[in-house]
């Protein structure tokens, strides 16, 4: 090899587009039309210095001294593949990336983050086209070959780099210069996570399955737990971004066990909505349509029951793509399985070199592995043997691979082998029923629990009490409560459980450290804490801390920090859903009603609507809820208030009724008066042209009101004159309306809740927006005055981003402009509104669109306004608010 370029280098690494399915489909012609591309692109590249640092497949990767002449080299050698006269069924389209930076080299190869930036910008082109970094086009702008220009592409994430490149596009005369959108991770909507650690080796496998995914819809990666599927799905949906141009999401079914809730576990994903009455599948094959989307179903073995599920959501969207990872096949038409091997290993008989040695997949993420907890360790002629047997007797399974290799901290291979032999003969007798591939991995992780010591045993135990993770806090409260004396520093003992790879360590919001456990560890963990007793006393501790969490941030959903709470609860949602489980299976029905009545108004903000109205439903239908009245009534409000959120005023006003019958019964007049000023929501919403149900209203307030005046609840007072507000703004008598929301907005603004701040002030936009629409030719001073309310509205729900309730904002801020003229801004804004009401699932913009006569669909059938509606539809939650206040 000659000598490698050093200092600033720029590297550019290229590849054929389609080339697998190329070779596949024409293995006549792929030889040779392979070896002319390669040909004219290594004549290019001698003729300007560049030197060819490794070939693969079809594949190059060349360094330049100079960066004007590794550009030169790329244009030139685009001109050349373009002027070939290729094949009429073999047309050769090459994509390239070139970044410029400073060079590391070692052992004869390039290594850093430069050569990984060069060639990811070039994964994420096009075949034809040729993509800049930004240091690469600084130092070329001004010097481009004949014929050339730069275009700007704007700042793009890439796959496994933390910070966003800003991409140019050489644009090249004579030669075809329009691209689809880079495949970058912005440019594609996903929730695809981040790579955390180096995605290692499976080149081969990663050809197979998306050879097999170019025919097949529905593709299962079958093995093992630990085998890598996860990961491996991953890569190829990363991979697969610009062919699946509506998006690529991932779907995680680890935290669930039901087949019944895979449906709306996939819509919780592509945030589609709770509405009510409509079932989750009804609701993605309305949202899928005739979208290209991938879908990435992880672990699908436990709910494996749902898979005609996925047959019928295949048969109904002809452009959708299911990718699977499951432990054991669907057994469905139109499935292809494909079987995912362990990695690459080494004949511990006949160990190769070294360096050949070091090239084999599972010793190669053993190494990595091993350097993350200590950098200096390598493998040498006395410890290869031990490396190569530890690898072969974990069958090459990356996660037993990766508990291994954290060992390095404190045994040598050699030391290490000794033990993982005992430990993997001592259980090689263990269920029957597991495949021996699980019971390997069973093994290797009771081996890495067996190295544990008794604090740090009981600790693990517990945390399985946790699901997806949890704060440090939470975890010491739980877990030294059930064990105290047994822990005496869960700090060091968590961080010692990170080490060994047992637990993991992220960061929550606020920069919070939080903990969680791959589910096949938890899994253990589970067995663990039963053989010791402590399960059930964690669950126990576990779900009552919660329960108290909930009922804490409840206290705040109103006021200035509510987004906090919100997001704490956000947060931790999985965990509150298994303290509502646990109470249900235990029969704890007075937590049930407590974790009800304390989440709903979570709920309804963050668009949890159908969940919430389920879970409320399990609790009140529990057999002792006579026992808790008070909390019953807590709960019947709760569930009348989701209800009520979707839209179905019939139904809450049933749950309504029963709750007033209850506070009666309590002698409750605080709560009796709540009830009544709620239940007249559900008459204000009915027919506004009727006017019994604004009669019916006012009636169910009037009582609340003297109630509230005679306890002297000055907050309760205030929501009964802003209820008073709606009905008066429904009756179309704005003066009315602005008198009394005026009045309730100056209470709830000196008690601080916000809550109440935000809707009173969109009462009064509504006013304005009523007074406009009674006034001959429209009234410009009360759209400006709507305006205002609006905004400060909009500013208080989207800063706690409370999704329900800027989803009423913007309908009404379409209606503004609507009467204002701005006809094209209306759509807009209205096909922004529909999109949210389909994540937040709320159904209440009827009422406000009958009370100013103003109907979106209108808008959205007007062909000169389709654009418009379309570019709303696509915008995202906060891209609509930012759209909103634009002046």
């Amino acid at each position: 090899m000659p000598d490698l370029p050093s200092g600033t280098v720029t590297f550019l690494f290229s590849d054929i587009e389609g080339s697998t399915r190329m070779a596949a489909e024409r293995p006549d012609t792929w030889p040779s039309v392979l070896r002319r591309h390669q040909e004219l692109l290594r004549a290019t590249f001698d003729a300007h210095g560049g030197v060819e640092v490794s070939t693969e497949g079809d594949s190059f990767f060349i360094s330049f001294s100079s960066a004007p002449s590794a550009v030169a080299a790329a244009v030139e050698g685009q001109r050349a593949l373009a002027a070939e006269p290729w094949p009429v069924d073999a047309v050769i389209r090459v994509r390239m990336g070139l970044h410029t930076g400073e060079a590391s080299i070692s052992e004869a190869d390039y290594i850093g983050l430069h050569v990984h930036r060069a060639s990811r910008i070039a994964s994420v082109s096009h075949g034809g086209q040729v993509l800049l970094s930004e240091s690469t086009r600084s130092l070329v702008a001004h010097g481009l070959p004949d014929g050339t220009d730069l275009r700007d592409l704007g700042s793009h994430r890439l796959k496994d780099l933390e910070d966003s490149e800003r991409l140019w596009q050489m644009v090249i005369e004579d030669l075809s210069n329009d691209f689809p959108p880079i495949a970058s991770l912005d440019s594609i909507p996903n929730n695809l996570p981040s790579g955390i650690t180096t995605f290692l080796g499976r080149a081969r496998e990663i050809e197979e399955v998306e050879a097999l995914f170019a025919h097949n819809r529905l593709l299962t990666l079958t093995g093992p737990g630990g085998t890598g599927k996860t990961r491996l799905s991953l890569e190829v949906a990363e991979r697969g971004l610009a062919r699946h141009p509506n998006g690529v999401f991932l779907v995680e079914l680890g935290s669930i066990s039901e087949p019944a809730r895979v449906a709306s576990t996939i819509t919780r994903a592509l945030n589609l909505p709770d509405r009510g009455g409509r079932e989750p599948e009804a609701r993605l094959v309305d949202y899928i349509g005739d979208k290209f989307l991938l879908l990435v179903l992880d672990n699908f073995e436990q709910v494996v029951s749902a898979a005609p599920l996925l047959t019928r959501l295949l048969g109904a969207c002809p452009n959708l793509k299911i990718l699977v990872s499951s432990r054991s096949v669907l057994r469905v038409s139109g499935e292809q399985e494909y079987a995912v091997p362990p990695l690459g290993l080494p004949d511990p008989s006949h160990l190769p070199s070294l360096e050949t040695l070091t090239q084999y997949e599972a010793v190669a993420l053993f190494i990595e592995r091993a350097r993350a907890v200590r950098p200096d360790f390598a493998v040498t002629n006395d410890n290869a043997p031990a490396v190569a047997e530890i690898c072969v007797r974990l069958d090459g399974l990356p996660l037993a691979i990766e508990l291994a290799a954290a060992r390095i901290r404190i045994l040598t291979p050699q030391a290490m082998l000794g033990r993982l032999e005992a430990r993997l003969s001592l259980l090689s007798g263990g269920s029957r029923d597991l495949p021996e591939r699980q019971q390997t991995l069973r093994g290797a992780i009771a081996w890495s629990h067996d190295l544990l010591d008794e604090p740090n045993r009981a600790l693990f135990a517990c945390l399985s009490a946790f699901v997806t993770s949890a704060g440090l806090d939470a975890i010491e409260h739980v877990c030294r409560g059930v064990m105290p004396g047994e822990l005496p520093d869960t700090i060091e003992i968590l961080d010692s459980l990170v080490q060994q790879s047992l637990v993991r360590q992220s960061e929550g919001i606020n920069g919070d450290p939080r903990f969680s456990m791959l589910e096949t560890i938890r899994v253990f963990a589970i067995e663990q804490a039963e053989a010791r007793g402590s399960f059930e006393p964690c669950r126990a501790a576990h779900a009552a801390l919660f329960t108290r969490f909930a009922e804490d941030a409840a206290a705040h959903l109103m006021g200035s920090d509510k987004r906090r709470w919100l997001d704490l609860l956000e947060q931790d949602l999985d965990n509150l859903r298994a303290s509502f489980d646990w109470a249900i299976a235990s029969d704890n029905t007075s937590m049930a009603l407590r974790l009800g009545a304390a989440v709903w108004r979570f709920w309804q903000m963050r668009g949890h609507l159908e969940e919430g109205v389920r879970r409320l439903g399990e609790a009140l239908a529990m057999p002792a809820t006579a026992e808790h009245a008070r909390i019953r009534a807590d709960t019947l409000s709760a569930a009348a208030g989701l209800t009520y959120w979707q839209g179905d005023t019939i139904r809450s006003r049933a749950l309504y009724e029963q709750e007033i019958t209850e506070r009666k019964g309590l002698g409750d007049d605080r709560g009796l008066a709540e009830a009544m000023y709620s239940i007249s929501f559900t008459w204000s919403l009915t027919d506004i042209d009727d006017p019994r149900s604004a009669d019916r209203a006012i009636a169910a307030i009037n009582p609340a009101l003297a109630i509230f005046r005679r306890i002297g609840d000055e907050g309760g007072v205030a929501r009964c004159e802003w209820a008073l507000a709606n009905v008066s703004t429904a009756r179309r008598d704005p003066e009315t309306a602005r008198a009394l929301a005026l009045s309730a907005l100056e209470v709830f603004e000196r008690a601080d809740d916000q809550f109440m701040v935000g809707w009173t002030t969109y009462t009064l936009a509504l006013a304005d927006l009523a007074d406009d629409y009674q006034t001959e030719g429209g009234s410009p001073t009360a759209r400006a005055n709507a305006d205002g309310w609006l905004r400060r509205a909009l500013h208080i729900f989207a800063a706690a981003d409370d999704v329900s309730g800027f989803t009423l904002v913007l309908d009404a801020m379409a209606v503004r402009c609507s009467r204002g003229g701005d006809r094209d801004r209306a759509a807009q804004l209205s096909g922004a509104v529909a999109s949210l009401e389909r994540t937040s699932g709320t159904g209440l913009n009827m009422r406000n669109r009958s009370a100013l006569s103003f109907d979106p669909e209108e808008l959205r059938s007007d062909a000169l306004l389709g654009e418009a509606w379309a570019a709303g539809e696509e915008m995202s939650a906060a891209e609509a608010v930012a759209f909103a206040f634009e002046e």
